[in-house]
């Protein structure tokens, strides 16, 4: 086993189970109140199925990754190969969809009863909480031709074909429409995601300009759970967005270039695997997850 391996394979099982740690810790928060029997908030209800899709992506991503820079080969059948990548791609596409519901269900949230905006609030809250639950048979049915794509090294014996460490991925043909439309969706959640923080950041800006006219400075300036929350969830955008730009660079160069480099899909796997590992601790250290989602 080569040093760099080693030390590759040491930081990724870090963070791996860092991210399995911290995703547990707020799954079983949810487990709790659902055998309670307490009332999930919508947020909550977003909250679960996004805390659910980075815990599968970093199962499916983290551990055959740090399995592979440990030297291990061939530990997966060609149907395990299938079930790993396919649910990798399946949890990722569900934590967009689940961010860019997040960021959209705030930001009608905090808006003003009088705007227009505001009148959407209990159509928000009837129609993006499901879509949620929905989004997992929507990618398991749109990522299906991921299963035809990858199988195992040893198995496969096409011209267009490269190892991914665990995997090999190949080319059965029509992968650009695929691409096209998987990158038709990701542009389109990216986008709702950033006309969702400019339009939070400008609400939060109006409302912090109105309580300093109504406020003497002598007072103590509070802020509101919902305004806390509102910046947690700013916070979260961002890293998402910053790490998936990234990621989604890479994946281009993985299709488009023969044979990439391993060690760049080796870097793709640990910014891929970043926002799922910080995402619970956000949420925990910031306290609006107790205050907010559990009160």
């Amino acid at each position: 086993m080569a040093p760099e391996n080693l030390s590759m394979g040491m930081f990724s099982l870090s963070q791996t189970v860092v991210g399995i740690l911290g995703n547990s810790s707020v799954l079983f928060h949810y487990f709790i109140s659902l055998f309670s029997g307490k009332y999930l908030m919508p947020k909550d209800e977003i909250l679960k199925h996004l805390t659910l899709a980075n815990s599968l992506c970093i199962i499916s991503r983290g551990i055959p990754q740090t399995m592979t820079l440990f030297g291990f080969q061939s530990f997966l059948d060609d149907i395990a190969c299938k079930f790993i990548v396919y649910s990798n791609r399946v949890s990722r596409e569900v934590s967009l969809h689940t961010m860019c519901s997040l960021s959209c269900f705030q930001a009608i949230t905090i808006s003003p009863s009088n705007s227009r905006w505001g009148k959407l609030k209990q159509r928000a809250i009837k129609y993006i909480v499901p879509s949620c639950s929905l989004s997992w048979p929507v990618y398991l049915f749109l990522n299906s031709k991921i299963a035809m794509m990858v199988g195992r090294n040893t198995n496969l014996n096409f011209t267009k074909k490269f190892n991914v460490g665990y995997c090999s991925s190949f080319d059965i043909g029509g992968i650009p429409l695929y691409l096209f439309l998987i990158c038709f969706i990701d542009i389109f959640y990216l986008s709702v995601m950033a006309w969702a923080s400019v339009s939070m950041v400008s609400i939060l800006n109006r409302h912090k300009k109105q309580v300093l006219y109504l406020r003497s400075s002598h007072h103590c300036l509070r802020v509101s759970p919902e305004a806390r929350a509102t910046q947690v969830i700013l916070i979260l955008v961002c890293i998402y967005v910053t790490f998936y730009s990234m990621t989604f660079i890479l994946i281009f160069y993985t299709v488009f270039f023969n044979r990439p480099k391993l060690w760049l899909l080796h870097i793709f796997a640990f910014l891929e695997s970043c926002f799922p590992t910080f995402c619970p601790f956000l949420l925990i250290t910031k306290k609006t997850f107790y205050k907010i989602c559990f009160s």
